[in-house]
């Protein structure tokens, strides 16, 4: 097991990579009727620095380190199996995105005590309960830079632990002893699930459209990202008052969400698998639709869109350069990059709801920041 200041460090590194320049302000196409100022020249403008994001970090600096020794806690097992997946993929050095949505959120409305660090620590354990489970279904070799527990150890392993970590999550929650959580939790666990079902279902599937694909990353991405804010505020609101923050940090979780599956799923055709942490075109070999392919679909020309057909069929990784030019060239890297900008400015909305201090500052940051992939 690492040590926790070595566990901290992971953290630190992981979550502040490399900053990019941020996109431009551009036509807003996906704001479902809500007016929004466009604040993507704001993001441009106003991004953070990195002296800000170390500032970001330190105002939870030490509700980390507890999250920190709390995991680690929590992994124990008679079998030593668990224990050694389990610390392999907690420590493998990613974001904890979620956990700090939950130590923003509840710090953001006021919440005192120490509950908020157990939710962090079951968001963590849920979401990397689906990691483990996601890299067996699609067959994944590489996660965060690194082999993944299904092809050090194997499919059955990793699934088993998997449950674990599920079960150990529904433990803590019992000792939360807070029936409003559970219930957001238990609800998002089993509409994670059925969205990971949706997106098997539509493997292969080149008439899937744009609302399908949506309702797919809404379940299966977006929902912990909302369940991770709405909770964090469930632990702090105590007046019926309360109510509209709440709903405002639920809907900032579910914007948030949405806009970083749609940043991930542009780079999966415009990134690089040294900065990723996995392959280049793994959704296409995987034979997943995601925005960039069903909007080629709709928009390129007929001979492309049968390129595109075809490596899906195939399941044609080869052919991920040819693939990369029609996104490009017909404009649905464009339109993917718009539509997870325009999640993000709804995102950094609801903020306007909340109590003006560090914290809602900071998840302005934190929304900047994600935006700010899109290079």
């Amino acid at each position: 097991m690492v040590s926790d200041a070595h566990a901290a460090t992971q953290v630190i590194f992981g979550f502040f990579a490399p900053c990019f320049a941020a996109p431009n302000a551009a036509n807003a196409e996906h704001t479902s009727g809500i007016a929004l100022v466009n604040r993507a020249a704001e993001v441009k403008a106003n991004g953070p620095s990195t002296g800000s994001l170390d500032e970001l970090y330190r105002l939870v600096a030490g509700e980390f380190d507890q999250i920190n020794t709390l995991i680690p806690n929590q992994l124990t097992s008679d079998v030593d199996m668990v224990e050694e997946i389990g610390h392999y993929i907690v420590e493998s050095g990613g974001k904890r995105l979620r956990p700090m949505l939950v130590l923003l959120s509840s710090q953001a409305l006021g919440f005192k005590g120490d509950d908020h660090i157990s939710l962090a620590a079951i968001i963590e354990f849920l979401h990397t309960a689906t990691l483990l489970h996601d890299d067996v279904v699609d067959s994944s070799a590489l996660r965060r830079g690194r082999a993944t527990a299904n092809d050090k150890w194997g499919n059955a392993p990793s699934v088993l632990v998997g449950d674990f970590l599920y079960s150990r999550a529904f433990q803590l929650m019992v000792e939360l002893a807070d029936l409003k959580v559970m219930a957001v939790l238990a609800n998002a666990t089993n509409t994670i699930a059925e969205g990971e079902v949706m997106q098997l279902a539509n493997i292969g599937n080149c008439e899937m459209s744009e609302s399908n694909y949506r309702e797919v990353i809404r379940c299966k991405t977006a929902l912990l990202f909302e369940a991770a804010a709405h909770t964090g505020a469930l632990l702090a609101a105590g007046q019926p008052s309360d109510g509209q923050t709440v709903e405002a940090l639920r809907r900032f979780g579910l914007h948030f969400g949405l806009a970083y599956q749609l940043i991930d799923d542009w780079l999966d055709y415009a990134g690089d698998s040294e900065l990723m942490g996995k392959n280049v075109g793994d959704d296409l070999a995987e034979g997943k639709l995601t925005l960039p392919l069903i909007t080629a679909l709709k928009t390129a020309a007929e001979p492309e869109q049968q390129v595109i057909r075809e490596a899906i069929r195939d399941r044609a990784c080869d052919r991920i350069d040819h693939i990369h030019r029609i996104v490009r060239d017909c404009g649905a890297l464009d339109y993917t990059r718009q539509a997870a900008v325009d999640e993000g400015n709804q995102a950094i909305a609801q903020l306007d709801a909340l109590p003006r201090n560090a914290y809602t500052e900071a998840m302005r940051t934190l929304t900047h920041y994600s935006l700010s992939r899109l290079s």
